[in-house]
């Protein structure tokens, strides 16, 4: 793999309420736990060293509160499109809540009812895709766990409805997406490491 092909690291928000209680949160803007602010500083820490060409972050409260906190607030620009899935109807509810109404409810397949579709998403996705491809440079992006999995897909070229389930992520996780060899392939280059966070 050659190292002068450029990465694109994202950052998942730190710990929020919501994380805890496992509620869908999208645009409900919610603050960092106190946990959420250390693992958000140790995620700062484990990317000590790396220098970036552009550095992203979500608008939302606990993604721009994590890049603040990872030391790049004075560097990062706010991009809407970073934003969490809009979960509708769905906001605020846990998984087996919606499943006890609609049990074959699939996120990534159905979407929410007054949000958006899993294609909508992918609309996001594919405009932050061709955004950081445009830069000459590693680039880091603060964002989402639904998002952040939607944005791989995307990188990938593959279908979100079928493929996003795989993609899990933890609170304060880093992955990195990246290429093999060059520009056509592009590859998961590492995913979902909490090393930092479990210090």
């Amino acid at each position: 793999m050659s190292e002068n092909l450029p990465i694109v690291y994202l950052g998942r928000h730190g710990e929020t309420a919501w994380t805890l209680s496992r509620q869908h949160t999208g645009l409900t803007d919610l603050p960092l736990t106190e946990r959420g602010e250390g693992t958000a500083r140790r995620l700062g820490e484990r990317l000590k060293g790396l220098t970036f060409a552009k550095v992203l972050t979500s608008p939302l409260k606990r993604a721009a509160r994590t890049c603040e906190l990872a030391g790049f607030g004075g560097v990062a620009e706010v991009d809407r499109d970073l934003g969490e899935w809009d979960y509708g109807q769905y906001e605020g509810s846990r998984s087996d809540e919606i499943r006890a109404e609609r049990p074959d409810w699939q996120l990534f397949r159905d979407g929410c009812p007054g949000g958006e579709s899993p294609e909508q998403v992918s609309v996001r996705a594919d405009r932050i895709v061709r955004l950081v491809r445009a830069v000459s440079g590693d680039v880091l992006l603060f964002s989402s766990g639904h998002f952040l999995r939607v944005l791989a897909v995307r990188w990938l070229g593959l279908e979100v409805t079928a493929n996003c389930r795989f993609f899990m992520l933890s609170t304060a996780s880093l992955s990195a997406l990246g290429y093999e060899h060059d520009l056509s392939r592009p590859v998961i280059r590492l995913w979902n490491e909490t090393r930092h966070v479990e210090v």
